[in-house]
């Protein structure tokens, strides 16, 4: 059983509320079968993407913000890797600032406008 992008396209055009309520269904599917102690920290991740679907104003704009939302972590994880190599010192808020080193200065650019 893989996933049927055909499928649910046309469910998206044909029908989206069936379409999103099948969506949440499945994501809490996913989460389900996670374990036990790492499905209160997918909800939370889910929630946060939820929130900037909905605070786009588009739906490409919801994908530039959900991508800037994965080169943040990424970064992140980058930023700790690398403390971790003891190739830098970690930095003093790195938990708590938005990292734009690994992010395209296109997203940069695009985020400002939306």
């Amino acid at each position: 059983m893989g996933f049927d992008i055909e499928k649910w396209q046309r469910l998206a055009r044909e029908d989206p509320a069936e379409f999103e309520r099948r969506r949440q269904a499945t994501i809490e599917a996913l989460i389900e079968q996670a374990p036990p102690e790492h499905r209160e920290r997918l909800r939370r991740l889910q929630f946060r993407i939820d929130l900037e679907r909905r605070r786009a104003k588009t739906p490409l704009g919801a994908t530039v913000r959900l991508q800037a939302m994965m080169w943040d972590h990424f970064g992140r994880l980058r930023e700790a890797l690398e403390v971790l190599a003891g190739r830098t010192a970690p930095a003093p808020s790195a938990c708590c600032r938005r990292s734009s080193l690994l992010r395209p200065a296109s997203v940069t650019a695009t985020l400002k406008t939306r």
